[in-house]
Formats: structure tokens, C-alpha cells, sequence
């Protein structure tokens, strides 16, 4: 499929989703954005930026949910207009969808809803490549389901993307058997960062094991996706949501330098698995 210009597949070089979870102000977008687009520039890779403009799936009603959708379009907007690069946000059930698709490149859907027909096919209508987050509750195969849904009424480009399943109490495991079982439905994201997440870990917040954002990009950049995301802060203990897996913005350069090795060496020639499958 061809992402905001760009080819995409497991046949081509390796792409980036990466902002803060939630947008907290325009000073902080602008930083990450051109801070990760001067990398991905020299890396020669696909950089989309991502901010939230409104979180609903948080752990206590008090948590911060984001600048709200006027303010987080506009923010959105000038990222677009000085850092050169498209965007993609999150959008809920009440979201307004036409008028966050006048503005957003590629529009995400929560993990929470990807079982929500009317929703995920309001959504696949609005034109937009999505990036059809995995539930947390979802098999890998159970994923086709969800996009034919969303193709019957809007065949068009969408995206997978895995953040890990519920495994016990306050814990998520990535299967990378699924990666390989996805990519029948559409290309395949790894969510980096929320893959380490402990939901709710902290009682009124997320906890995470930000020391396994790397380990955890190496094994799906290994395994044959097509993009990676990851939330970034510059400093991630002050961020105002999901800090704990969120990777310092200064280690983006070094992490994706390696992933994009490990990319080139993988897709260097055609998959095994493809060929075993098929004997």
C-alpha cells in the first residue's frame, strides 16, 4: 500500500509512527517532530508524527487526557505547516471524524474499539489510511475480521498495528508469531511502547518497563514487520501520560539506527516463512 506517499509493505524499507502519547503543548510537538524528522531524514526512512489530542482509555478519570480536539488540530496543523511531516492521531467514538480527516494524514483507532463494526467502518469511510490498533483480547487471526469489516464499505489502505496482549494481571506479552500471521490482512505495525506497558500498574495510572522498549524492537524489526511505533518524550518521567514506556527522545538516534540495520538485513531477501507456509 502507499502510506502518505510512500510505499509500504514488508517488501519495503521500514517506517516510523513516533510523538509523545498525548500532546501536552505546541513547544513539545515541534521539538519531537524535528528532532526525530532530522533522523529519519538521514536514515532515509518514512517519519509519520503522533499526538494524541484526547486519550479516553485512561486509568483514572483524573488523568490527563490531552489538550482536547480545537487546540490538538491546531498543534497538529503547525507540525504539519514547519516540521514538513504528516500526522496521525487517535480518534474515539464521539470524534467528530470529518473534521479530524481534514486535518490528519493517517487516523488511528483504539485497541479497545477495534470491535466496534459501526465504528471501525465510520472510520475506515472517512477516506484516510487507518492504523488499526490489535485488542488487547485479540487473537492475531481474529484481526482479518476487523478488516474485512472495515473493507466492505471502504476498500482502501489500512494498517495493523500490535501492542501486546493481556497476560495476567496489569501485564501484556507480544506474541511474534503474530506479526507473521497478520501480515495475510494488511502490513504490519510494532508497537514498541505500549507493548511494556503494565495497564493501570500504578493503581490511577500505567506503569512500564521502558528498559524493554529496545529489546522488544529488535525481536519485531527481526521477525518482518513493515513500521514501528514508539512514543517519545524528552523527559519521559515528566510526561504528562503513559511516561513510564515512553523511550527518552534522546535515544530515538541510537535505537533506530540499529532498527533499520536489522530492517535492511532481514528484507534482504524473501521471507522463509512465506515459502514454508506454502509447502
Amino acid at each position: 500500500m502507499k502510506l502518505c506517499g510512500r510505499d509500504v509493505g514488508i517488501d519495503q524499507p521500514l517506517f516510523l509512527i513516533a510523538g509523545p502519547d498525548t500532546l501536552e503543548s505546541l513547544d513539545l510537538a515541534l521539538e519531537v517532530a524535528s528532532t526525530i524528522k532530522a533522523i529519519t531524514d538521514r536514515l532515509g526512512i518514512l517519519y509519520v508524527f503522533k499526538g494524541s489530542f484526547d486519550k479516553a482509555n485512561r486509568s483514572s478519570g483524573r488523568s490527563y487526557r490531552g489538550p482536547g480536539i480545537a487546540e490538538g488540530l491546531k498543534i497538529m496543523e503547525t507540525v504539519k505547516a514547519k516540521v514538513g511531516v504528516p500526522v496521525l492521531t487517535d480518534v474515539h467514538e464521539d470524534t467528530p471524524l470529518g473534521e479530524v480527516a481534514s486535518v490528519i494524514d493517517v487516523i488511528q483507532t483504539p485497541a479497545f474499539l477495534c470491535r466496534q463494526t459501526n465504528f471501525m467502518q465510520s472510520v475506515a469511510k472517512t477516506g484516510r489510511p487507518i492504523n488499526v490498533k490489535k485488542g488487547q483480547f485479540m487473537s492475531p487471526w481474529e484481526m482479518g475480521n476487523v478488516i474485512d469489516k472495515m473493507t466492505d464499505v471502504a476498500p482502501h489502505q489500512y494498517l495493523l498495528c500490535e501492542r501486546g496482549f493481556s497476560f495476567g494481571y496489569n501485564n501484556l506479552v507480544a506474541d511474534m508469531r503474530g506479526l507473521s500471521i497478520m501480515r495475510k490482512f494488511a502490513p504490519v505495525v510494532f508497537d514498541a511502547t505500549h507493548t511494556v506497558q503494565l495497564p493501570g500498574g500504578l493503581g490511577t495510572a500505567s506503569g512500564g518497563m521502558r528498559e524493554m522498549i529496545p529489546v522488544l524492537a529488535r525481536a519485531a524489526v527481526g521477525a518482518g514487520v513493515s513500521g514501528m511505533f514508539m512514543e517519545t518524550h524528552p523527559k519521559p518521567d515528566e510526561a504528562l501520560c503513559d511516561g513510564p514506556n515512553s523511550l527518552p527522545l534522546s535515544e530515538m538516534a541510537d535505537l533506530l539506527e540499529t532498527l533499520v540495520e536489522l530492517d535492511r538485513l532481514v528484507k534482504r531477501k524473501p521471507l522463509l516463512e512465506s515459502r514454508l507456509s506454502s509447502s
